[in-house]
């Protein structure tokens, strides 16, 4: 199986999800749900983060095209993925639990915002982004009402 690039994954949410809009900063693109563009930036939906940050650096993203797909879902999917939602970290730290936040191709929680029920992926191949593919729905969904 072939990794999918940030740029098919970034392609897929703008045609899929109507309202997005996507912004680059700090080594990421983060998308927002603003249909309407009434809001500075609108509400969180995704995130594709290509580069370590200040206080983010568990995935190691500093590797060879290594990136990380990031999203909220609602509890009970975090749940039924991940039995317990962990305990937010003190500041800089990542949250605890038995999880490979280096791997590829593996969800995991968000290693900083998975006590908000954000999950991640490293470098998803195409079956995995085809499992996530209703997660990502659901955080879409979320968003809209957020919004």
């Amino acid at each position: 199986m072939t990794a999918l690039s940030p740029d098919d994954i970034a392609n897929y949410l703008v045609s899929q999800f109507k309202g997005l809009e996507p912004k680059d900063k700090w080594g990421e693109t983060s998308f927002f749900y603003n249909p309407d563009g009434s809001r500075p930036h609108g509400v969180y939906f995704a995130t594709i983060k290509q580069k370590d940050g200040d206080n983010d650096r568990a995935s190691r993203l500093n590797r060879d095209g290594v990136y990380r797909l990031n999203f909220g879902i609602g509890e009970k999917s975090f749940l039924k993925l991940f039995f317990e939602k962990p305990a937010r970290p003190s500041k800089g730290g990542i949250i605890q639990g038995d999880y490979n936040f280096e791997a590829l191709d593996t969800i995991t929680p968000h290693p900083v915002y998975g006590w908000m029920k954000w999950i991640s992926v490293l470098n998803p191949e195409e079956d995995t982004f085809e499992s996530l593919k209703p997660l990502i729905a659901e955080s879409y969904d979320q968003a809209v009402l957020k919004f």
